[in-house]
């Protein structure tokens, strides 16, 4: 399925985050609309974003030890649509859940994101295809199914979040395919209570509570690319406002 913002199908089979067709849900549920001490803290919060050439090469900031993507704030090219998790203050995101969360060659980064956002909320690990193929089935798009590599959109699974729940990983599960997936029976206690969406860089930088964010003036970005992408890598925020503007989506969850 084509990507909207370049017009042909994503460069990279991995990013599987598409463009929703209409923005009702930003104007329904923006994070703004609860009083300040309403709003989550310390709180994942989950892209949806184009995915620009820079971010596939991270680079070490001499400075500040980090590592970072698209340092200067220049970006070229855009390669597709991601979704990615953006990691709190608090406790961080264990090395466990970097090598867990690995999407491989499939599209399934919605799932993966979702799904690591709920690993930080409630320490389990969850069924991230599960979610993906769940979203496909909920979005606007007749194209996308579960057993296809197309991605979905992340207000789609915020969605199914809410509604259904997840499903919490267990082992037997590794060689299970879309189908076996059906099987699957989510927990809504394993869900979200609640979605909403930021519109600024400074709404994300509230939600997130991380403090060595606000000290870098940049995100920390939680990949589900495996081992060879770096664990942890740092978006600046004039970067990130540039991602917000181009029909991006900003999701910050309230969990159970």
């Amino acid at each position: 399925m084509r990507y909207r913002p370049i017009g042909t199908d994503p460069a990279d089979p991995r990013l599987g985050r598409f463009v929703p067709d209409d923005w009702q849900h930003l104007e329904r549920y923006p994070l703004t609309a609860l009083a300040a001490k309403e709003r989550p803290v310390r709180t994942p919060v989950v892209i949806g974003v184009n995915w620009y050439r820079e971010f596939d090469d991270p680079e070490p900031d001499r400075k500040s030890g980090e590592m970072f993507i698209a340092k200067g704030g220049s970006v070229t090219a855009v390669r597709g649509g991601h979704c990615v998790c953006l990691e709190p203050g608090g406790t961080p995101d264990t090395d466990d859940s970097y090598g867990f969360y690995n999407q491989g060659a499939e599209g399934a980064c919605v799932g993966f994101g979702w799904s690591r956002c709920m690993t930080l909320f409630n320490g389990a690990e969850y069924a991230a295809r599960w979610l993906w193929d769940a979203a496909k089935k909920r979005d606007e798009w007749a194209e996308t199914n579960p057993g296809d590599e197309n991605g979905t959109s992340v207000r789609a699974a915020a969605e199914v979040l809410k509604e259904l729940g997840h499903v919490e990983w267990q082992d037997e599960y590794a060689d299970d395919d879309w189908r076996r997936r059906e099987s699957y029976v989510p927990e809504v206690k394993q869900g979200i209570r609640a979605f909403r969406w930021a519109r600024t860089v400074d709404e994300v930088h509230a939600a997130l509570g991380n403090r060595r964010a606000d000290e870098l003036g940049a995100v920390p970005l939680l990949n589900s690319w495996g081992e060879k992408y770096p664990h942890r890598v740092w978006l600046p925020d004039e970067v990130l406002d540039r991602l917000i503007r181009e029909e991006g989506e900003i999701a910050v969850p309230t969990d159970r």
